[in-house]
């Protein structure tokens, strides 16, 4: 029967996939050793928690590390931009194309100053409000009708310093929320592909 099923699904057409039920899940970040466990990389742990637990491999591809996995019939491609946060918008938009992902399904993951540590905000639009990630995607998209999930990351920095708050480690205090705020940003990627935004908005924008 396994066989069967293997064969049939081979033979569809480009016109008989359903492209609705794929998701593009967007972790923002910037690459490197310096900037691994940075706050500015939340998303990218987001990201990559979600790869740990489905065990699934990165590759690199196109302008991104990406996997995928399934989530209840969903096809969930996850990437993490290769391009740099400024430049963000050029990943995002190259694999809404080459995926054929509509644009309600994507959610964009970014870290924001303007929250406590250990609180999401999940928004089907909206500004970039000073984050340059989620401006260049706008810029790039021409919209921003998009979804996105704001990851606290807290403000404890003096006038000036936000450059190099956002581009440093969590401390160690922080580091006891980090863990279950990212299982709860995973659980609330899932609940937004498997249930809507509307769902994930009420269940997690506490």
């Amino acid at each position: 029967m396994g066989i069967i099923k293997k064969l049939f699904s081979r033979c569809k057409s480009a016109d008989d996939i359903d492209y609705s039920m794929k998701y593009l899940i967007a972790g923002l970040g910037n690459v490197g050793a310096e900037y691994e466990g940075t706050r500015h990389n939340v998303g990218f742990m987001v990201v990559d928690e979600m790869a740990r637990k489905a065990e699934v491999r990165w590759s690199l591809e196109r302008r991104a590390y990406r996997t995928e996995l399934k989530i209840k019939g969903r096809t969930l491609i996850l990437i993490k931009p290769t391009t740099y946060m400024n430049l963000s918008g050029e990943a995002v938009r190259y694999w809404l194309q080459t995926e054929k992902v509509p644009l309600e399904n994507l959610l964009v993951v970014v870290d924001d100053i303007a929250l406590p540590i250990g609180t999401l905000r999940m928004r089907k639009q909206g500004s970039g409000g000073g984050h340059n990630g989620l401006r260049n995607i706008e810029t790039l998209l021409g919209r921003n009708d998009y979804c996105r999930l704001r990851i606290g990351v807290g403000n404890n920095f003096d006038r000036g310093q936000q450059i190099d708050y956002v581009l440093g480690p969590f401390s160690s205090e922080e580091q006891a929320d980090l863990a279950p705020t990212l299982e709860k940003a995973c659980e609330a990627v899932s609940c937004f592909a498997t249930q809507g935004p509307d769902r994930a908005m009420n269940f997690y924008n506490k």
